[in-house]
């Protein structure tokens, strides 16, 4: 089930508590409407899409007519935040990372929320190109590779430039998944350790394995408090209605409370880092005499 498909179903909700405080029940405000009952039970269960004029009679039948402007909003935020990946990808990813570079320009302050791989504000060129190679196989889109790469390595500037702070966490285990070669990877762990502390405009925590259980949620971006951009396997939703983003601001508020900072961050990356080495060592049998 897909982000919308949740957000379909959470207006079908509020769409059945309506019906049901008017004392309706489904066939009623059917005949009522002038449509077919099912058309009622698939808009409750979130399986059909409400059109505006839909919403419209049902808030009147419901003598609800207070809740249609937030009904609407919501509506309009589903239509809205639902871009399918290949579209956005149709001219190659370069353009979806310039865009980032984009709204980080317009943004006070940026939360990234990293628990499959490292930012892309972290990566280097080497776990970058990797990444990305893999995004355009899966999709099976343009292969824009070497523009989509320096996209995102103009989009680190923003660490060093400009007016916007990044407070950014990473999953433990983000550390240790194989992204390219051991050199990749290691090399990376490196990159972490060096551009993640010191830097004012930065704040890096790290999610500990043992993190305590919040909810079920992907990767996400907050722009000030304005807007969240939530990534799923096929799509990238932007989320703008002040409901939805109090969750993603709890989300953010649970993991940042459970993060771990400065040298016990600084100890984990180095951990991993120092397991990797080990790895390769081991692999390279001993030294010869």
């Amino acid at each position: 089930m897909t982000s919308v498909d949740r957000a379909r179903q959470a207006l079908g909700a509020r769409l059945r508590e309506l019906r049901k405080d008017a004392g309706l029940n489904g066939r009623q405000l059917s005949e009522a409407a002038g449509w077919h009952w099912s058309k009622t039970s698939r808009l409750e269960r979130g399986e059909r899409q409400p059109s505006e004029a839909d919403l419209e009679v049902w808030c009147r039948l419901c003598d609800a007519e207070l809740a249609l402007p937030d009904l609407i909003a919501s509506l309009r935020n589903v239509q809205a935040q639902w871009a399918e990946w290949k579209r956005l990808a149709a001219v190659g990813h370069a353009r979806r990372q310039r865009r980032g570079v984009e709204l980080d320009a317009r943004a006070h302050s940026v939360r990234i929320y990293s628990p499959v791989v490292m930012s892309g504000l972290v990566q280097t060129e080497a776990y970058a190109r990797a990444i990305l190679s893999t995004c355009i196989d899966f999709l099976g889109t343009r292969d824009d590779l070497d523009d989509a790469v320096a996209a995102r390595l103009e989009r680190q500037k923003a660490l060093c430039e400009g007016n916007t702070t990044f407070s950014m966490l990473i999953h433990e285990p983000v550390m240790y998944m194989q992204v390219g070669d051991e050199n990749v990877q290691t090399s990376q762990l490196q990159h972490l350790l060096d551009v993640g502390f010191g830097n004012p405009r930065l704040i890096l925590g790290i999610v500990p394995i043992g993190y305590r259980f919040l909810y079920t949620t992907t990767g996400f971006v907050i722009y000030d408090a304005r807007m969240a951009l939530v990534e799923t396997i096929s799509a990238e939703l932007t989320v703008t209605t002040p409901s939805e983003l109090s969750y993603y601001e709890k989300a953010w508020a649970g993991l940042h409370q459970q993060a771990v900072y400065g040298d016990q961050a600084r100890a984990l990356i180095a951990a991993a880092l120092e397991r990797r080495r080990s790895s390769t060592r081991s692999s390279q049998g001993p030294e010869r005499p």
